[in-house]
């Protein structure tokens, strides 16, 4: 048969998502007051010194471990700590600091970027909105929200991998995408808890909730979780 002539194929039909429930607000505050019994200050672990450094290290910390962050950081912020600093070290030097993380070449334009309009734009001192920061060359609303809760003490959250997952999991602010569960985020999680939620919940999914083998007999919140990727012994 001509191939013009051949009957169209059905498409199949797009498969839908179902997001679970949200949690009722008690049982979100009992998740949340778990976490700070086990962890009453809850730290980024990506290394800095100053608000400058920790821009610098968020940016270069897409798509590559904090770990792997910070052992490429640490003799570059013992001499570069500012934006004029960074860009008299140009970016060829920067690129050799920051090799062994993924994407660093186009990090290390960015970085030089970025400490250009910091010195030119805002009198070198790390603007202190989302939209200034979010002018930056590799900052978008994620790093954003990293600098604003980390730097300047906002209540921010900013979803990852990980809090995407725990938050989904645990049913705190489901979502089919990051927007979506930093909204939930914004209404679900009690304003005492807010300074360290995205902490906690970074925390949680990077060393007990894990993508593929959650450690869940370990789990503080065992018990009030019913995800279906709960693994029960």
């Amino acid at each position: 048969m001509d191939q013009q002539n051949r009957p169209a194929r059905a498409r199949a039909p797009a498969k839908r998502i179902t997001l679970a429930r949200a949690r009722k607000p008690a049982e979100i505050r009992e998740i949340f007051e778990r976490f700070r019994a086990a962890n009453p200050e809850p730290k980024g672990e990506l290394e800095s010194v100053n608000a400058f450094t920790l821009l610098v290290a968020v940016v270069l910390s897409a798509q590559a471990t904090d770990a792997g962050v910070n052992k490429a950081t640490r003799k570059l912020f013992a001499i570069a700590d500012t934006p004029e600093k960074m860009l008299a070290l140009g970016e060829e030097t920067v690129r050799e600091h920051v090799k062994t993380i993924g994407l660093y070449r186009n990090k290390a334009k960015n970085v030089i970027a970025l400490s250009e309009k910091l010195i030119a734009q805002f009198g070198s001192a790390v603007p202190t909105t989302r939209e200034e920061l979010e002018s930056l060359p590799g900052v978008g609303r994620k790093t954003a929200n990293v600098v604003l809760n980390i730097a300047f003490g906002e209540i921010t959250h900013a979803v990852d991998t990980h809090v995407f997952r725990v938050a989904n999991r645990l049913r705190i602010a489901p979502g089919k995408n990051v927007l979506q569960v930093e909204m939930g985020l914004e209404k679900a999680v009690p304003e005492e808890f807010g300074r360290h939620a995205h902490h906690w919940l970074i925390l949680h999914g990077r060393y007990t909730c894990k993508a593929l083998r959650p450690e869940c007999g370990r789990c503080i919140q065992n018990d009030l979780c019913d995800s279906p990727d709960k693994r029960v012994a």
